[in-house]
């Protein structure tokens, strides 16, 4: 009988993942060699190199056995390719079945899925908080979980009688396991009896403490990690900023400003002013630091009068501006720079 071996690529077998492959090259010539010979392939025939060929069509159904003769027989293409054909569209209405089943059958782990919390980076948003309470809470949080260090800005005055009130008694823990605490303030902040008892207190306990003649923004920054600042100067708002690029940059802020700062002797007595004309009373409470607003405050006047007596000083000492004056000032009685 003819070489039907063939070399040609073969269909993968008789049975695909959806139903009967086409039968491979071997089996093609196999079977076009079986009808050469009239339809008829004795059994004696099939050798080593034939039998997987012959195999295949059998199981496809193109060569049918006949024992009594020993051998095997052609079958009708037309009737397996019938045969076949229903095999397909059965095992693609199976599939077609099981493709509308599928969203059922993992519903269970679909519904899981959702109920689970996912770890999303946040690090980019900004949190805002509106209660003073929980702002409170949060510093005291936030203070609890530091490991390192507490950087504390705290431009302008006296400090909220709240936050000095708590301040030791949120620090004190901290302190205790090796925090480090720096604490910047203006000079304006050292007439403050309140403030100033806290500073005092608090250098014993180990906080350090400058002061910066300049203008600087209010920040409270935890282990160089998360930056709490005020949405005003009461702090009953505020912002919270985890995103590392930011708080780098808020830190180098707070880094530059204290290397600018000073260290400086607190003490509990107030520069004395009184008995001192009205005009020079101004220009000392000016040299310390602090503001119009706040002078007119102390001295309890106006915000108008507070100004041209600025204004006159400004003249007299030939000052361009409310910074140069104060040092002028200060040069002139002796003073040593506040902060």
């Amino acid at each position: 009988m003819t070489d039907v071996t063939g070399s040609g690529p073969a269909a993968g077998g008789p049975e695909s993942a959806i139903g009967p492959a086409l039968p491979s090259e071997a089996a093609r010539a196999l079977y076009l060699a079986v009808l050469g010979e009239g339809g008829r392939l004795a059994a004696a025939e099939v050798g080593d190199a034939l039998r997987a060929a012959v195999a295949e069509l059998v199981e496809l159904g193109l060569l049918a056995e006949e024992p009594e003769r020993a051998g095997y027989a052609a079958v009708n293409p037309r009737a397996v390719g019938g045969r076949l054909s229903e095999e397909l569209r059965s095992a693609g209405t199976r599939l077609l079945v099981q493709a509308q089943e599928m969203p059922a059958l993992l519903e269970d782990l679909t519904r899981a899925y959702d109920l689970t919390p996912r770890k999303v980076d946040r690090s980019g948003e900004v949190r805002h908080l509106h209660d003073e309470g929980e702002i409170r809470q949060l510093i005291d949080r936030l203070i609890g979980e530091s490991d390192h260090e507490v950087i504390s800005a705290q431009p302008g005055g006296p400090l909220p009688t709240h936050f000095v009130e708590s301040a030791l008694e949120r620090t004190a823990a901290f302190l205790a396991r090796g925090g480090g605490i720096r604490a910047l303030y203006e000079p304006a902040a050292r007439l403050d009896g309140p403030t100033t008892a806290h500073v005092l207190i608090a250098t014993e306990r180990g906080v350090r403490f400058r002061v910066l003649g300049e203008s600087f923004k209010r920040m409270l920054i935890f282990d160089r990690a998360t930056v709490v600042i005020p949405g005003d100067p009461e702090f009953t708002n505020a912002a919270v900023l985890e995103d590392p690029a930011v708080v780098a940059f808020l830190v180098g802020m707070f880094e530059r400003d204290w290397q600018r700062a000073e260290p400086v002797q607190w003490s509990q007595a107030a520069p004395d002013t009184v008995g001192l004309p009205v005009h020079a009373q101004v220009g000392r409470l000016l040299s310390q630091g602090l503001t119009q607003r706040m002078i007119a405050t102390r001295l309890g006047l106006s915000e108008r009068t507070v100004a041209g007596h600025i204004s006159r000083l400004r003249e007299l000492y030939d000052a361009e501006t409310l910074f140069q004056l104060g040092w002028l000032m200060r040069a002139a009685t002796g003073e040593s720079r506040p902060g």
